[in-house]
């Protein structure tokens, strides 16, 4: 193997301090000289790496995505070098000869044969987006808890309001919950004026479900938790605007990816966040699948294929198109419903999301590679294709039997 980095560098990152190895040699000798220094990962520490390196001559640098700890350092390097930022797991060392110099060494090495394979890194500006797309999706997680915990200190207080209630935070559940803040006894007029829509039709189990022991010390916590899901809203709607903001230069993007059946506006920008807007950096719709790991696993072995389930990859944008893949499925008169609906007959419901989510991905690389909105295919086309394909095969398996088909119209 022939070296193709005539000079190059690999870091060993910690909160604290980076261990750089310059490595360099003729590319006409597998042979190399290395030079070690190790770097505080204050700015001004950095900024000394960076001047250490150009006198060196280095223009690639390599070094593991250790947490977040490799943040700083990419912001002041990747002006002036290419930044190659490798999976720990795929340059791992040796177990037992590990040392801070000699994993730094090693990864310089692999560096210079182009052994260390490139994580992907979108630029600045999706960079941010993807900080507010992750926040956002953790505020919302966070509301999640703090609407179980009313739940919890609701049944606690003896109020049995999600049993005839489906949505407790709906506009009828919320003001009864904020009633109870001032008493625990209610008319059947007062019930009556909360109750909207079709719970109209239920004050008598409204009234049977409010019939609570709630005390000062239930109210005490509804009120905390009220104050808190309200505020955790007002926040999200401030991330919401800057995340639209932030889409601007984006816009037609953003709305052509909503054209995909089962992409909102939030699933729409949490992909755009994920993967960006160039889809240049995948060669393929199946790489892409790849990195996200949202397509099946490769695990054969003396010619026998074991379990194909989908590796560990990034969780953000596999929830994203799990969503979306859940709204897909009950959209009408779609190919992603009719995918869902095919496969959960056969191999269940949460194998049927995987694959509709893995398609979704597909049809969004198109969507941007191409830059026009998704174009739904026939679906009756396609039912009728697959039942054309249907017949062939039962037909081959009859004639295999020894049996003469012959088509004839039912009607004669």
């Amino acid at each position: 193997m022939k070296p193709i980095l005539e000079t190059c560098a690999g870091m060993d990152v910690h909160r604290d301090h980076i261990t750089v190895c310059v490595c360099y040699g003729s590319l006409a000798k597998a042979e190399e000289n290395f030079i070690v220094r190790e770097f505080s990962t204050m700015t001004e520490g950095i900024r000394l790496c960076a001047l250490w390196l150009k006198e060196f001559g280095v223009k690639a640098v390599g070094m593991e995505s250790t947490g977040i700890f490799w943040k700083p350092i990419f912001n002041i390097l990747e002006y002036d070098f290419e930044i190659i930022l490798a999976n720990a797991a795929r340059v791992k060392n040796v177990p037992g000869l590990k040392t801070d110099k000699k994993d730094a060494r090693w990864l310089a090495k692999l560096l210079r044969y182009g052994l260390v394979p490139a994580s992907f890194i979108p630029p600045r500006n999706i960079r941010e987006l993807r900080d507010l797309t992750r926040t956002r999706r953790k505020l919302v997680e966070e509301m999640t808890r703090q609407k179980n915990r009313v739940q919890k200190t609701l049944q606690d207080a003896n109020v049995k309001l999600s049993s005839v209630v489906s949505n407790v935070f709906g506009v009828t559940g919320e003001s009864m919950i904020k009633a109870l803040l001032e008493k625990d006894e209610f008319t059947q007029e007062e019930i009556e004026s909360m109750a909207k829509g079709k719970l109209k039709k239920k004050t008598d189990l409204l009234m049977k479900a409010m019939d609570g022991r709630i005390t000062e010390h239930h109210r005490f916590l509804l009120k905390r938790h009220l104050e808190h899901i309200d505020f955790l809203a007002e926040q999200v709607s401030e991330f919401d605007g800057m995340i639209y903001s932030k889409l601007e230069p984006f816009q037609k993007e953003f709305e052509n990816v909503q054209t995909e059946p089962g992409m909102n506006k939030v699933n729409a920008a949490s992909v755009i966040a994920e993967i960006g807007t160039n889809m240049s950096r995948f060669a393929s719709e199946k790489h892409i699948s790849s990195w996200a790991a949202i397509c099946p696993g490769n695990n054969e072995s003396a010619g026998k294929r074991k379990s194909g389930k989908t590796r560990r990859g990034n969780n953000y944008l596999k929830a994203t198109l799990t969503e979306a893949a859940w709204a897909a499925s009950r959209t009408k008169d779609t190919l992603l419903s009719e995918k869902y609906n095919n496969i959960a007959r056969r191999r269940g419901k949460k194998r049927a999301v995987i694959a509709v989510a893995h398609q979704i991905l597909k049809d969004v690389y198109h969507i941007l590679d191409n830059g026009e909105p998704y174009r739904e295919r026939d679906v009756e086309a396609i039912k009728l294709q697959k039942q054309d394909q249907k017949e062939q095969s039962m037909i081959r398996e009859l004639e295999k039997m020894g049996y003469t088909i012959q088509k004839m119209d039912a009607t004669t």
